[in-house]
């Protein structure tokens, strides 16, 4: 069995190569030539699967190692009985933290309490439930967007769009789609931002297509929005260097890359994978999860040790400043710095791979609803 594999799915060779020959190649370098002999294709989001790359191949199986799959044809698979699977879930807290670090530096750099702000989310799946649960942690008073769930369930906190306008801080979590009732494509446009509270705090980390740039933009220059936190981007990976500039923190599609993320999205693929080829599963996560960086942190009284211990773990700012060396690089080359950035991202582990030792009893409660371990 052949196998081809996007390089950044962690471990991919060392997990498939059990069952086949696997070759792990550039998301953007797989094409229809490379798949001629393939029976196995393994995909990020920036491979985009339809008719046009696999017509005429032998492919039987795709996989993706992401939570949304936009970037699939679903209905080109079902109708050449090409199995499929995705990764629901596997990055979400990965996404909520990354969420919960920025949440908190921005705190800081503007000096405002978290637990005095309201956050609109707009989208509750898996990530924004998450974003949810952290905010809530954090204090903040929480008002959910998620028209598809108030149709299904008809609970009344899910708010209609108007319900967030008001937030101190709007965050996107939501599919790209471009057709339909729910379509998400340029949501976050001139009418959305005109009705947001004035200084508003806007963070997009789901798809960049959910926020139209130029519309972005203006709201930012024209004072609207207060801060901006950017982790897509339209046009990825030649993204807008202007618009990196204007954020206060901008990251390279990497919200969900925390290694627990990446290797929990690897093994849902696999194990769909030998469900499809009846194989018998040999590895689990826990086979390719390294010791933490950090399996105790000591902690101090006060919201600064908050951040602190956050930082140690995550800090955004670290990557932010990555991102914004891409101004300094010639035009031609932006894509290819992008495209590294995230090809070479560095170990990330999750809250949940870390005690914390304190004694104060209120910030207890708040480590332990961002996810950390309690002594």
């Amino acid at each position: 069995m052949k196998i081809i594999a996007d390089e950044n799915i962690p471990f991919v060779k060392d997990c498939f190569s059990s069952t086949g020959d696997c070759l792990a190649v550039s998301g953007r370098q797989i094409t229809p030539e490379i798949l001629k002999d393939a029976d196995v294709l393994l995909v990020r989001s920036i491979t985009k699967v339809d008719k046009d790359l696999l017509d005429g191949t032998n492919v039987k199986f795709v996989g993706t190692a992401t939570i949304g799959f936009e970037h699939i044809d679903i209905d080109y698979l079902a109708e050449k009985n090409v199995g499929f699977a995705s990764a629901p879930g596997s990055n979400a807290n990965s996404v909520a933290e990354y969420m919960a670090s920025a949440l908190l530096n921005l705190a800081e750099e503007y000096e405002f309490s978290l637990a005095q702000k309201s956050i609109g989310i707009v989208g509750v799946g898996n990530v924004g439930s998450k974003v949810e649960k952290k905010a809530q942690a954090l204090g903040m008073k929480v008002v959910l967007n998620d028209p598809p769930l108030k149709r299904q369930t008809g609970n009344e906190k899910y708010r209609p769009l108007e319900g967030i306008f008001d937030c101190d801080i709007v965050t996107l979590h939501t599919p790209l789609s471009f057709e339909g009732i729910d379509k998400t494509y340029h949501l976050a446009n001139e009418e959305f931002f005109k009705a947001l509270k004035k200084d508003v705090i806007f963070f997009n980390t789901c798809r960049g297509g959910v926020h139209k740039t130029t519309d972005l933009k203006n709201a930012v220059t024209s004072g609207k929005i207060k801060a901006c936190v950017l982790d897509v981007w339209e046009n990825e990976p030649n993204i807008d260097i202007e618009l990196v500039e204007m954020v206060d923190f901008g990251t390279p599609h990497i919200a969900g890359y925390s290694y627990d993320g990446k290797v929990a999205g690897m093994i849902m693929i696999y194990n769909a994978f030998c469900k499809h080829f009846g194989i018998e599963p040999e590895f689990t996560a826990k086979d390719f999860l390294p010791k933490p960086a950090h399996p105790v942190i000591p902690a101090q009284a006060g919201i600064q040790s908050l951040l602190s211990v956050v930082n140690t773990l995550y800090d955004i700012k670290k990557d932010d400043e990555k991102l914004r060396q891409i101004i300094k690089e010639p035009a031609e080359k932006r894509g290819a710095y992008f495209d590294n950035l995230r090809k070479n991202y560095h170990i990330r582990r999750e809250f949940q791979n870390t005690v914390v030792s304190i004694e104060d009893d209120g910030l207890k409660n708040i480590f332990a609803g961002l996810g950390f371990r309690l002594e």
